[in-house]
């Protein structure tokens, strides 16, 4: 790949031939459209023109996985071919522009007329144009540095119950869960500033009891404000938390969109908290929408710190295999030479006992490590529970069996016999 272009890949099913299709695919993400146009000449090609640089037909299906009226008007049968292709883009046809490379990549490709599926898989960038974009300002390293937790994995926990508290429960709970240890206390995803509880009271009710905490103990609680709003509330959310000695917020992906999150980059050097609720309407379908290493590449680019990945053996629908590659995909580089990775963040049904089969699969411990039930309903209490935790982590970081490192730390062994139960 040369440092003037960026290639995507991508996944089609079609009843036609995959290599004319991918033509296709290339001259309506670029410069052209169905037929060659006045002023399209041969000159604006060579600079603008999208490239195909990769066709690999795959086994063909029995029926379309979408429909289309399209090919049904034309009365178009099967079979319903599926190929791999990998398609170059000039990177001048972009610039820094996350919102307008999101839509070459993508944009109308998902309603071309020739396909029957297709999904965006992957996005290599080159470092120059990498570069152009939003850095993530706290990433691994600052994220260690920020809550003071140097090696092994950052453990995390949720306030819960999600909605419904005041201020001061809020604030009760948080403190609650700060004596119990953890390194991270994160808002739900559907709590940011409802009535019953605004941020502009939550904010520093919680806020003072992580700083009388902190006062005790030494210990800095890194608290994950859920700040999704307009962008402008967004900036001024951050300012109220970076005010009140907050170091992190969180917001929902999706449903701010890429401007926003961008914005809210350049005003603050908060830790963002990137939660990606949604993000199963654009990946369930194997043939449709957007795998999650462009996913996380598109979001990269917008600058935030944490990306969540789901959690192995959790309560959603991703199988583990698609955990963990979403979990590698954050502490890949985008390109060569540079440290642009984000922390992964598991959640969903995380416990002690599922720290075993994290470690194995991805092998490393920079990770946030979160679990609402695995430490608030551990029958031991939440201290329990974030030890247990904690045990479970030193022991597979040893090469110690769970169930070995259970003799002798009683916190785990009652996580093992209670939440075993629970999963099996």
């Amino acid at each position: 790949m040369t440092t003037d272009r960026f290639q995507a890949t991508y996944l089609i099913e079609t009843p036609l031939d995959p290599v004319k299709v991918a033509e296709i695919m290339a001259g309506e993400q670029s410069s052209g459209t169905f037929t060659r146009v006045a002023g399209e000449t041969d000159e604006l090609r060579s600079r603008t023109r999208a490239v195909v640089t990769g066709v690999e037909e795959l086994e063909a299906a029995e029926s379309p996985s979408l429909p289309n009226a399209w090919l049904a008007k034309k009365g178009t049968a099967g079979p319903w071919r599926r190929a791999r292709i990998a398609i170059s883009f000039p990177v001048d046809n972009v610039g820094a522009n996350l919102a307008t490379l999101a839509s070459i990549v993508a944009g109308n490709l998902y309603d071309l007329g020739e396909v029957t599926g297709l999904r965006l898989d992957t996005i290599t960038l080159p470092a120059s144009f990498r570069r152009r974009f939003k850095m993530p300002r706290q990433g691994i390293s600052g994220t260690r540095a920020l809550t003071g937790v140097m090696e092994g994995p950052m453990v995390g926990s949720i306030i819960k119950p999600n909605v419904g508290l005041s201020p001061d429960e809020t604030a009760a709970l948080v403190g609650k869960l700060c004596a119990a240890g953890p390194d991270l206390i994160k808002d739900d995803e559907i709590s940011a500033d409802p009535v019953h509880a605004p941020l502009s009271a939550r904010v520093p009710a919680v806020m003072e009891v992580v700083r009388r905490h902190q006062d005790r103990s030494g210990k800095a609680v890194m608290i994950a404000f859920n700040i999704t709003d307009e962008t402008d509330a967004m900036k001024r959310h951050a300012d109220l938390v970076a005010r009140e000695g907050g170091t992190c917020v969180m917001a929902s992906l999706n449903w701010c969109g890429f401007s926003a999150i961008e914005t809210l980059r350049r005003a603050t050097d908060l830790a963002l908290h990137g939660h990606r609720n949604g993000f199963g309407a654009l990946s369930r379908h194997p043939l449709l929408g957007i795998s999650f290493q462009a996913y996380q590449t598109l979001w990269r680019l917008a600058g935030v710190d944490h990306m969540h990945v789901h959690g192995l053996q959790g309560k959603f629908a991703q199988a583990d295999e698609e955990v963990v590659s979403s979990a590698k995909d954050c502490v890949t580089p985008l390109s060569d030479g540079l440290d642009d990775r984000v922390l992964p963040a598991f959640s969903s049904g995380q416990w002690a006992g599922t720290a075993q089969p994290t470690f194995d699969a991805i092998g490393h411990s920079d990770l946030l490590f979160m679990a609402g039930g695995g430490i608030l309903a551990h029958p031991g209490g939440p201290a329990a529970g974030v030890a247990s935790i904690r045990q479970a982590w030193e022991a597979v970081a040893a090469g110690t069996s769970l169930a070995e490192a259970a003799t002798t730390h009683p916190e785990l062994r009652q996580a093992l016999d209670f939440f075993g139960k629970v999963a099996g």
